[in-house]
């Protein structure tokens, strides 16, 4: 019998705690559509965004803290791998949301908050 030590890490077809894959976003993902200047203009669901991007730039509210503290919990080269695949913005919320449930933090708070 081998002694699983820190560096070895489970095939990925061993169980797991949340499943990525399987999560759908709550609301039909269709695009905005708005008349405007005698034009048709539509403008694809924030949902649906590849959140990467938005990640790299640090452009979206609390993108930098969530982006932090997913890099930290994977490390930099897991890191690196993990953003390789296109994540939409629901999928990314639930992740998050999922990570910070499973480590005792509510949602609703900042994972860094103190309760003073």
């Amino acid at each position: 019998m081998t002694t699983r030590t820190a560096t070895q890490k489970p095939a990925d077809d061993q169980p797991f705690d949340f499943n990525l894959d399987a999560v759908k976003a709550e609301a039909e993902l269709t695009p905005w559509r708005v008349n405007w200047g005698g034009r048709r203009w539509e403008f694809a669901h924030m949902d649906d965004f590849d959140m990467w991007p938005f990640i790299k730039n640090g452009s979206a509210a609390g993108i930098d803290e969530m982006a932090m503290i997913l890099r930290t919990a994977l490390g930099d080269e897991a890191w690196a791998e993990f953003q390789q695949i296109p994540i939409k913005r629901y999928k990314m919320k639930a992740l998050f949301d999922g990570y910070q449930k499973y480590c005792g933090v509510d949602p609703g708070e900042s994972p860094a908050s103190s309760d003073s």
